[in-house]
């Protein structure tokens, strides 16, 4: 079982390290439909038959697309003539395409994935060739071909590469993406691409991309539409975020989110995460360091925020960090006595002071008491997640914790406990964690959420290019 978390945590860490499909042609756009398997690749291969002759009299190009263990959904295109193919995510938090080369000799990583055969002589070169993603081919695609993959964690995805579908302004050594040329080579009626992730663990497609189109079938109701706020992510603004439809307040000014499939999970501020554990009895750690803090700097912040003292300067005036003049960065300096025992180190607790400014300052518009908002971040204590670790559930538990609600483009979107606890079978056992993770950005760019697969996968979702907006449906 331990070899299956870990599966599910390289996969969560190396989606955003490393920076067949059934295809038919309708009217000028193409639909790639994603195959979701489980861990029985004999069914998986037995899967793949059928989808081909059932789909044989739409004449349709078959690029067989994955997803493995309901987490990272990923599909196959083809390099050059003849053809090589790789499995790639169809990554929209990135912008640039890259693929294992054959003179990857010294990763072991590279001899568990396919390579492409005509490398260039660097260790990270940049080469052209045609890219075929279903029915189209992109001609003279510039790509970065792999002859070094250090993570001996890539050994354990199932994938191959990356194909961002990111802007340009993302992208690295400004490379087009690949989308740019599809749209510039006109091989597509729309400038706008459509996803649509299947969370039926027992159904035959696991979902499906429509470059240049939108499948109907795949939702239910209008999209609400959301503008991009910036063209380097396709980012957009969060309103408010809801658990059990109450507010916590923490967006009510406006969060910033990144729409990313290359994400599995769902990442956001670790005050919010640790609300949510709370609300649904994941197990925490580091709780005695945080209650500590809270003791000894709680109530000073609070009182600094409420004199008037800029946020970004009272970590300083506190003791807990420094600004570096030389550098222009923040340093740590706790009391010897508050770190003696501390089984963290020092920056963790300047991150501790960050988070407890978000969260007072959430508590002080909102006009909650002093105390009660110092005996809350007490009990959140317990459910502190930890970066790079999952909080685990009781399984049986399930059905009795809230729905996590997002506010986008004044409309709710809600999350129920099935769609954002994540299951890890192995044999008769299961184990159950959230699939909210941790991540904290200070202002201006923070606070940050990072809606990936699993608010994909309750949302089809579209990317219109041409219009630089995101629209949101059901899925069906």
């Amino acid at each position: 079982m331990r070899s299956i978390i870990l599966i599910v945590l390289v996969i969560w860490s190396c989606s955003r390290t490393l920076s067949s499909s059934l295809i038919a042609s309708y009217g000028g756009w193409t639909r790639i439909e994603l195959k979701k398997h489980q861990l029985d690749f004999k069914s998986v291969t037995a899967a793949g038959i059928n989808v081909r002759q059932d789909y044989k009299d739409l004449h349709s190009a078959i690029a067989y697309l994955k997803n493995f263990m309901d987490i990272q959904y990923y599909g196959e295109i083809s390099i050059g003539t003849p053809p090589q193919k790789f499995n790639v995510v169809f990554d929209t938090g990135s912008s640039n395409l890259w693929v294992p080369s054959s003179k990857c000799f010294i990763s072991i990583a590279c001899y568990f994935h396919s390579r492409y055969t005509q490398g260039c002589q660097d260790i990270y070169q940049d080469c052209q060739d045609h890219v075929s993603v279903g029915d189209l081919v992109v001609k003279d695609q510039v790509f970065v071909e792999a002859q070094i993959e250090k993570s001996v964690d890539l050994i354990l995805t199932q994938f191959d590469g990356i194909l961002g579908l990111g802007f340009l302004d993302m992208s690295i050594g400004r490379v087009t993406p690949l989308w740019y040329n599809m749209v510039q080579q006109r091989l597509v009626s729309q400038q706008l691409f459509s996803l649509w992730l299947n969370q039926d663990p027992y159904a035959e497609f696991g979902g499906e991309i429509v470059f240049g189109g939108i499948d109907w079938r795949h939702y239910q109701g209008d999209h609400t539409y959301v503008p991009v706020a910036n063209n380097g992510y396709w980012q957009i603004e969060v309103k408010d975020f809801d658990i059990a439809n109450e507010s916590t307040g923490h967006c009510l000014d406006g969060c910033a989110a990144i729409v990313d499939s290359g994400t599995s999970l769902l990442a956001g501020p670790t005050m919010a995460v640790a609300q949510i554990n709370h609300a649904i009895g994941a197990e925490g750690i580091v709780s005695l360091e945080c209650k500590t803090f809270v003791s000894n700097y709680g109530a000073r912040i609070w009182d600094l925020l409420i004199s008037g003292l800029e946020p970004e300067r009272i970590c300083t005036e506190v003791g807990l960090c420094v600004h570096n003049n030389s550098s222009g960065g923040i340093e740590t300096v706790v009391d010897s006595d508050y770190k003696e025992d501390s089984t963290v180190n020092d920056a963790t607790f300047c991150s501790f002071c960050e988070m407890a400014i978000m969260y007072i300052q959430v508590q002080i518009k909102e006009l909650k008491a002093k105390e009660k908002t110092l005996n809350f971040m007490n009990e959140l204590c317990e459910k502190l997640p930890n970066p790079g670790r999952k909080s685990f559930v009781d399984c049986n538990k399930i059905g009795e914790m809230p729905p996590i609600s997002f506010t986008i483009g004044g409309k709710a979107f809600p999350l129920m406990p099935e769609q954002y606890i994540i299951k890890v079978k192995e044999g008769c056992s299961t184990v159950c964690f959230n699939g909210f993770v941790a991540v904290d950005v200070p202002p201006p760019q923070g606070p940050l959420w990072i809606l990936g697969n699993i608010f994909l996968g309750a949302y089809h979702t579209v990317f219109d290019f041409g219009n630089l907006k995101v629209g949101f449906a059901k899925a069906a």
